[in-house]
């Protein structure tokens, strides 16, 4: 019997590594709660079973494994922390780069320049296209356009046609609650294409055994009770209530520290106007764990996100959320339960549930204990094998790993 070694195209698909190629603007570790959850998919890809290429904006800053090819890039106006890939200005290497690849399936993480660059090329290459449901874009207009209130309908209005023209045209959408699978449906994207899938948590960070009393103490140089905000400092975070609850905080005479974790461009402001308030600049996950499970409250404000994954960590860590009723983070609260839910933009109302849980120990304990067992359902590792059970499910479509009607019998 003569065995002839088989060309790649050749060999069955059942041993071929599935070959991802990976769009993001930006792909700095922790930059934000979409990035996080990008690297723990990322530190989890089985090398013997897949192959991925990344394509971003802003590539990573520490020692990456994986392919990356850097795409020209912008400062966003109206977000100065963020830069937008530009894949017009360098389309011709870009698509040689993936036709040389040859990729199974295109996971796109939003419908960004870059991201409906490689949701033509799946179409035009008849690619299946997985994406990540990680920003609520429609909800940040109010924000971007705050200071022309009359462009904020008309944006919303592009945003949602947006919107149907990139997910309408995914084979699959991961969206992290119920609540914003029928925001989204409600917005014109059809249902069949969305899957819950959660955020996940890693609990060897985020726990309430890593409170270090003498940590928070080192912060605020006192054992008052501890109010904290953890998250971007940007306006569409709703920082102008923040500031409001920090105000009333004040007006009120609470007698607490309010400590502010995060960077972004409305910080200058906010600590101007916050001038009692300890800021912390950004930290990362390490101390950002510490910090949760050694402050008292966890004090959120936004109406803009499309899950909340700050919301979780300070949950997991026995820091009890007291949060805005809207966007994705309320489906993450139980009200009255796991924490509080307040009117978005009503500070005093925040100030009233923060009252309540100071003035009572047993309902904090009750709240933490049932917070727990919440988060126990939630596993990175579960998450991700979920994940890249449906890429092969996807590559399966996939017309780089149809039978090639070669016969591949040895004689």
């Amino acid at each position: 019997m003569h065995l002839e070694r088989l060309s790649e195209d050749e060999v069955p698909a059942s041993v071929k590594k599935i070959k991802v190629a990976f769009f993001t603007d930006i792909l700095i570790k922790d930059y934000d709660g979409a990035i996080k959850t990008m690297y723990q998919l990322i530190q989890r890809i089985p090398d013997d079973r897949f192959e991925y290429l990344f394509f971003c904006g802003v590539a990573p800053r520490h020692n990456f494994p994986y392919r990356t090819i850097r795409v020209p890039s912008l400062i966003v106006p109206f977000n100065i922390s963020y830069r937008a890939a530009l894949p017009g200005l360098a389309s011709r290497k870009l698509r040689r780069i993936l036709n040389d690849f040859s990729p199974d399936v295109i996971h796109i993480s939003t419908p960004s320049f870059l991201g409906f660059f490689g949701l033509r090329y799946a179409i035009e290459q008849q690619i299946p296209i997985l994406s990540v449901y990680h920003t609520h874009f429609i909800s940040y207009m109010r924000y971007y356009f705050k200071m022309v209130p009359f462009m904020i309908k008309v944006t919303e209005s592009f945003i949602t046609r947006l919107y149907k023209k990139f997910y309408n045209r995914c084979d699959l959408v991961y969206v992290p609650t119920d609540f914003m699978i029928k925001e989204l449906t409600e917005h014109g994207i059809t249902a069949n294409r969305l899957k819950q899938w959660h955020r996940g948590l890693d609990t060897g960070l985020f726990n309430p055994g890593r409170r270090d009393d003498a940590y928070i103490r080192s912060i605020t140089g006192n054992d008052k009770p501890c109010l904290l905000y953890a998250s971007r400092i940007v306006w569409e975070k709703n920082i102008e209530t923040l500031i409001g609850i920090y105000d009333e905080a004040e007006a009120q005479q609470l007698d607490v520290n309010f400590i502010v974790a995060g960077s972004g461009v409305a910080e200058p402001e906010a600590r101007e106007r916050m001038k009692n308030a300890f800021f912390l600049g950004h930290l990362d996950q390490n101390k950002l764990g510490k910090l949760y499970a050694s402050a008292d409250i966890f004090v959120f404000p936004s109406i803009s996100e499309s899950y909340g994954n700050v919301v979780m960590e300070a949950t997991a860590c026995g820091c009890i959320p007291v949060i805005a009723r809207g966007g994705g983070s309320q489906a993450l609260v139980e009200d009255g339960v796991t924490g509080f839910m307040c009117e978005p933009n009503d500070a005093r109302d925040y100030i009233e549930k923060i009252r309540v849980l100071l003035n009572d120990t047993g309902l904090r304990d009750r709240m933490k204990a049932e917070g727990s067992k919440y988060i126990s359902l939630l596993s990175w590792d579960h998450l991700a094998k979920v994940y890249f059970s449906d890429i092969e499910q996807l590559a399966r479509q996939s017309p780089r790993r149809q039978p090639s009607g070669k016969d591949l019998s040895l004689s």
